[in-house]
């Protein structure tokens, strides 16, 4: 995956170089937002970027009061969306990540780290659920994207 990743980011840099300010940073905003969909639809499928399955959540008690029963929810249902998970692109440069609190929260799960679930609450090691990362769709994805925008 990383040789295939640093293939293209040689391949673009020089076709990259040959672009105009105003082209590249249309370009990179282009990429930025195919890149989110892609990372938006692997969470809405809840698959790391190898294709298997996250770690599903422990089981709990979804009744809190008597007759009354809340709705499964799927993991990170509100990290994926655009407030929280943000592009940016400065130059040639493109990143697309999580910002403030919810980076935090993403990191804990990305790496499997140790955190706390509630203030007071004792520490608990967290599955490792990788949230964001490359595919070989990406590559190809972003790769696609390079060649239709400098055939415009």
């Amino acid at each position: 995956m990383t040789n295939r990743l640093e293939a293209l980011e040689e391949w673009a840099a020089g076709l990259l170089a040959q672009l105009e300010p105003v082209s590249r940073n249309n370009l990179t905003r282009g990429l930025g937002q195919a890149l989110r969909r892609s990372q938006q639809q692997r969470i809405i499928a809840q698959q790391n970027p190898d294709g298997s399955k996250y770690v599903p959540r422990k089981k709990r008690n979804l009744r809190d009061k008597p007759d009354r029963v809340k709705r499964k929810v799927r993991m990170f249902q509100k990290l994926r969306t655009a407030s929280f998970l943000k592009i940016q692109g400065e130059g040639g440069a493109i990143s697309v990540g999580f910002v403030g609190r919810i980076a935090k929260i993403s990191k804990v799960h990305q790496y499997g780290l140790k955190d706390r679930a509630a203030r007071g609450a004792p520490n608990i090691t967290y599955d490792q659920r990788k949230l964001l990362g490359f595919t070989d769709a990406d590559i190809d994805l972003i790769k696609n994207n390079l060649l239709s925008h400098l055939t415009k």
